[in-house]
């Protein structure tokens, strides 16, 4: 009976520490786990800035997308609104080229880029670029260099100037994401004129 009693005894503290052993694997890694998903949902600079890139980025090829390709030489001076003042203000196809063109001049100053050929100095992009296809493509490259430009970052560099500017690196990286939102509201009008609802005012 005794050694019946001790076989147990014995097997019920193998079985204990088995248990507590498995249990002490799996909260080491569940904590493992938890600590790798953290460090890679944690925000970076160079994730934040980068994201805030890709925000504008898609709002702005949203509605480049949405305007039909006969609409793209529309400026609201041919609706010759009584009281109004839009001489000369630029078409859709050249506010996309501008955004375009600035992204090229703001984000070359923190890649090191050298600029396209073509974008001439008025700040409109190449003249003979006309199409959709060719215009969005242009726009697209441009926002490629502001994800490079992104990756640039560091704490240690983005509040020095940036090479030949007096802005810092950090200034330039969301000046860009600033001054392409000023003209995707632009845009929105562009769309609404023409009756169409922008991509992003759009019901699910």
């Amino acid at each position: 009976m005794k050694q019946t009693r001790s076989l147990l005894l014995l097997a019920t503290v193998v079985f204990a520490v088995a248990a507590l052993a498995a249990t002490i694997k799996g909260a080491a890694a569940a904590n493992e786990g938890e600590r790798q998903q953290s460090t890679q949902s944690a925000p970076t600079l160079v994730s934040t800035v980068d994201s805030e890139i890709s925000a504008v980025e898609k709002q702005i090829a949203d509605v480049a997308e949405a305007m039909p390709e006969d609409k793209f030489n529309f400026s609201p001076e041919s609706l010759n609104i009584p009281g109004s003042d839009y001489k000369g203000v630029r078409t859709f196809a050249v506010q996309l080229k501008h955004v375009a063109t600035s992204n090229y001049y703001i984000w070359s100053h923190l890649t090191g880029d050298k600029l396209p050929d073509g974008l001439g100095d008025d700040g409109n992009g190449p003249a003979n670029l006309r199409s959709k296809a060719g215009i969005i493509k242009f726009l697209k490259d441009s926002f490629a260099l502001g994800h490079k430009a992104a990756a640039t970052l560091t704490t240690q560099n983005m509040l020095q100037p940036a090479e030949n500017s007096k802005s810092t690196r950090l200034h330039l990286a969301e000046f860009g994401v600033a001054h392409a939102y000023d003209h995707y509201g632009q845009m929105v009008e562009y769309l609404r004129m023409n009756g169409i609802v922008p991509p992003a005012s759009r019901g699910k």
